[in-house]
Formats: C-alpha cells, sequence, structure tokens
C-alpha cells in the first residue's frame, strides 16, 4: 500500500502522512493525479515477481486494455529492475532529477518499492509506492523518481509513444533538498546542511 506525505507548507519537518487507500486516493486526485490499488491475487503466489513479463501482461490483459483506452495509451510493457541489472546506476540518474515529460507516466507496481516526489510548487508531496499500487503522474507535472533502499522494482508500464519517457529536466535543484530514501525509519526528509565538519 502506498504512503504519501505532504509537508506543511510552513515547515518541511511537519505535514500530512497518508496511508488510508481511499484517502491516498482522494488526496491525489485534489493534485491531479490517479491512484488506484490492483489486485495481484489473480498471479499465483510469488508469479507478480518470478513470472514472465508475457505472461504477466496476459494476466492483466483486460485492466491494461482498460487503461489505454483511458489514457490514449498504444502499448504496454513490464520493467524489471533489480539490484544487479547492468547501468542500474545510469538508468535511475535519468530519473531522480526533477523533470516533466510530455506524456503520461503510468505504473502499476508489481514487486519492489520506489518513491515519487511531485513538485507542488508550495511544497514536495512524496508518494512511495509498492506491490498493487497504480500511480498516473500526468504529462507536464514535475516530479522524479528513484528506488528505495533494497533498489528493486518490477511494474506494467504504459506508453503513447513508443519511444518510451523522455525527461524534461527543469534544472531547479529541488531534487537535491530531499534524500533518495523511502518512508519509514529511513526517510529523513528534507536534508539539512550543516556547517560542523568531521
Amino acid at each position: 500500500m502506498a504512503v504519501l506525505r505532504i509537508p506543511s507548507r510552513t515547515n518541511t519537518n511537519e505535514g500530512t502522512v497518508v496511508r488510508e487507500e481511499q484517502e491516498i486516493r482522494a488526496t491525489l486526485a485534489g493534485l491531479g493525479i490517479d491512484y488506484e490499488r490492483w489486485d495481484l491475487s489473480i498471479l499465483p503466489e510469488n508469479a507478480a515477481d518470478m513470472a514472465p513479463a508475457d505472461e504477466v501482461l496476459a494476466a492483466f490483459a483486460a485492466p491494461i486494455e482498460e487503461m489505454k483506452r483511458r489514457g490514449g495509451y498504444t502499448t504496454a510493457d513490464v520493467i524489471d529492475v533489480r539490484p544487479e541489472t547492468p547501468g542500474l546506476d545510469a538508468m535511475l540518474a535519468r530519473f531522480d532529477k526533477e523533470h516533466t515529460h510530455s506524456e503520461d507516466e503510468v505504473r502499476f507496481i508489481l514487486a519492489g518499492r520506489g518513491i515519487f516526489f511531485i513538485d507542488l510548487d508550495e511544497c514536495v508531496a512524496s508518494v512511495e509506492v509498492g506491490p498493487g499500487d497504480m500511480l498516473r503522474v500526468p504529462c507536464g507535472t514535475k516530479h522524479w523518481f528513484t528506488l528505495c533502499d533494497e533498489r528493486r522494482i518490477r511494474a506494467v508500464r504504459w506508453f503513447q509513444d513508443t519511444t518510451g519517457w523522455t525527461p524534461h529536466y527543469t534544472g531547479t535543484g529541488v531534487d537535491g533538498l530531499y534524500q533518495p530514501l523511502c518512508f519509514g525509519p529511513a526517510y529523513l526528509g528534507p536534508r539539512v546542511h550543516s556547517t560542523l565538519s568531521a
């Protein structure tokens, strides 16, 4: 289940943490972002993490086609990222800086966890996603994405352009103010700069 954090506009160390599905859906909808929970139980146990991509796409064929219809997407695929994925750091570096896309970024998480940071201008909201979470970040939304500490994500992605998402970097540097870690004890919020030396 996703975890949504929206900091206070006056104090980024305070704010709202939302963990209930209906409240997450309603809050994100108010920000123009779609959130749904999809049932992974239509796959055999551990298949979301292990089954070949074509089996996953076949199992979810009806909701995948419905999402294509709703969003005008032409294709869907399965991305499978593990700590040992060749070029992982370079791949993550493409998306861990604030950017926009000229099409929606849509992911249904099958396995692993990641975090979307959404720049709302007044503050930066964070959505930690995990298995069963479907998130649609509309085109033009300022955001960035990174994996959680286990560096694992498997997801169905939808595309309007078969060449995939091209990040258009904003260059604001706001992404540098946030720790690239997921919620829980490891999530520290905005970085604090200090003049202390070792």
